[in-house]
């Protein structure tokens, strides 16, 4: 993986390209893991879903129920704070095709893990995805096959709540796997769990 960031390097010096740091509030009562930073996004930008089609969605939905001051993240540098929210990825830096390997993906578990055994006891954690679901039980030793993933599911982990939804990527928002209405539910369901 570092032989590719040192390429994409090369063809955008002006490219974040480095290990994207986790973005938010770090006390926050609510943590949204995603899968990886995207070439043209997170990787140019150097924050969590900033400047790709997956963080249009993400953070207008964090706006319209209150988890960010604004409803677009723009830069790394622009005034966009987050409200008891964080956001991380399970992958920490780009992987070739936007695609990591399961060999990445373990590699950086350990980082992931730190993030979940530092985060807020009695918390909620929003995986984005499948594999973001499997980086967070295999960081806390779970059983896979224990915490199925499906959208919209609800699993009650020994240290906080987790919560599962498609990606909010460009494929699944453009065939409908995702609909806004879809992901909205499922902040609305977070929203009341923490406001409860």
């Amino acid at each position: 993986m570092a032989e590719f960031i040192a390429t994409q390097k090369e063809k955008f010096p002006n490219y974040y390209c480095k290990p994207v740091a986790a973005f938010g509030d770090p006390k926050a009562q609510f943590l949204i893991v995603g899968l990886a930073p995207g070439l043209h996004g997170a990787n140019a930008t150097g924050r969590p879903f900033t400047g790709d089609h997956a963080g249009i969605l993400l953070y207008q939905t964090l706006h319209q129920f209150g988890f960010s001051s604004h409803a677009a993240s723009i830069a790394s540098d622009d005034d966009l704070s987050l409200i008891n929210t964080r956001i991380t990825n399970a992958v920490k830096c780009v992987p070739p095709q936007n695609k990591p390997t399961p060999a990445e993906i373990r590699t950086c578990n350990r980082y992931l893990q730190q993030e979940l055994n530092d985060f807020v006891d009695g918390g909620i954690v929003l995986a984005l995805g499948r594999i973001a679901h499997e980086a967070v039980i295999r960081a806390l030793g779970l059983r896979q096959k224990d915490y199925p993933f499906a959208h919209a599911a609800e699993h009650q982990l020994p240290q906080f709540q987790l919560l599962d939804s498609y990606h909010c990527s460009r494929y699944n928002t453009q065939t409908k796997r995702l609909t806004s209405e879809q992901f909205a539910a499922v902040f609305a369901t977070i929203k009341a769990k923490l406001n409860a």
